[in-house]
């Protein structure tokens, strides 16, 4: 009965991982778009990203409280400071995506932004020399393609109302130097966790505790003359706060079931965030969906699964070796 009782909990705990991933993948790209195309006064997006690594900082010492009972952040300043440069870049990452998500539609945001398949592929074999499968390279060539196609349907769909007053190249940029951002830190954090026995929620804390200083000084920079103007909270209401929180706790909670989600589960809730988002796209933003963009994004859906395959060792002969 024991073992019947925890197979039915792993597989509802994988279904609860299914529906958590896709809502929240597909739930960030659409409200991030929402949120830079609808009308009234425009948030600066520089703050939001500070005020949600803020928010993600004050849930990461719960967790770790909750968890281990102490925070020792203070005690560990030489390994807090070894994660300032995922810190910075992550920050990076997050200023790029607000102005990829300005700039492009849900769809197309959600679909070339898994070109951060391929940029962490590169730094997983380039930092921590992974090698990696025939059938995985092939994956990020097909992956690529696949990317170059949905670019390409946009650009050919011209002017419309949907798209009226976007950079499409600024976005696609932004997008892919946002892939490059989060490929470098998530493989420089990996191997980071590697070498040492800190938990990931401590990592989460060091990082939020970073990034909200680094943040504020990066806002500042970018966007002086308009905080100093407006406010450093102009534009928020409602909305900007729950898409600050999403963005904030989204990924806390992701990492929270993803290991019960294993490589295929992953994928398909990938894969179905895009569906969602493409569709959820043709409502909402009147987004016109090309044969083009169509095969490109099958095209992305396929390499996911591709890359994330892993063949099955052959069984041993227990014969073998036997007199």
């Amino acid at each position: 009965m024991g073992t019947e009782k925890n197979v039915q909990g792993n597989t509802a705990l994988k279904y609860v991982s299914l529906v958590t991933l896709t809502v929240q993948n597909s739930a960030v790209a659409l409200s991030m778009r929402y949120a830079r195309t609808r009308p009234g006064d425009m948030f600066i997006a520089s703050s939001a990203v500070v005020v949600a690594e803020f928010v993600k900082l004050l849930a990461s010492l719960l967790l770790v409280y909750k968890q281990e009972g102490s925070i020792q952040i203070w005690q560990q300043k030489i390994d807090t400071l070894k994660v300032c440069v995922p810190s910075f870049i992550y920050l990076i990452q997050n200023n790029l995506l607000y102005v990829s998500a300005s700039n492009l539609d849900a769809a197309t945001y959600q679909v070339t932004y898994q070109m951060k398949i391929l940029t962490t592929a590169m730094f997983a074999v380039l930092i921590l020399h992974k090698q990696l499968r025939g059938t995985q390279w092939l994956s990020l060539l097909l992956l690529t393609f696949g990317v170059a196609l949905v670019q390409l349907s946009s650009v050919d769909k011209g002017v419309t109302a949907a798209n009226i007053g976007q950079n499409r190249l600024l976005g696609f940029v932004a997008a892919v130097s946002a892939c490059c951002c989060s490929g470098f830190a998530g493989i420089y954090f990996e191997k980071i966790l590697k070498g040492s026995d800190v938990s990931v929620w401590v990592r989460n804390v060091q990082l939020s505790f970073l990034s909200v200083p680094l943040g504020v000084m990066t806002s500042y920079a970018n966007d002086y003359a308009a905080i100093t103007d407006k406010g450093f909270f102009y534009g928020y209401d409602a909305y900007v706060c729950y898409l600050v929180v999403l963005n904030a706790v989204g990924g806390l909670l992701v990492a929270m079931v993803v290991k019960y989600a294993d490589n295929i589960l992953k994928g398909f809730a990938t894969s179905l965030a895009i569906v969602i988002s493409t569709v959820a796209s043709v409502f909402l933003f009147d987004f016109v969906i090309t044969f083009q963009f169509a095969i490109g994004t099958t095209l992305v859906i396929g390499t996911i699964f591709l890359y994330s395959h892993e063949p099955k060792k052959p069984a041993s002969n227990p014969m073998v070796g036997r007199v």
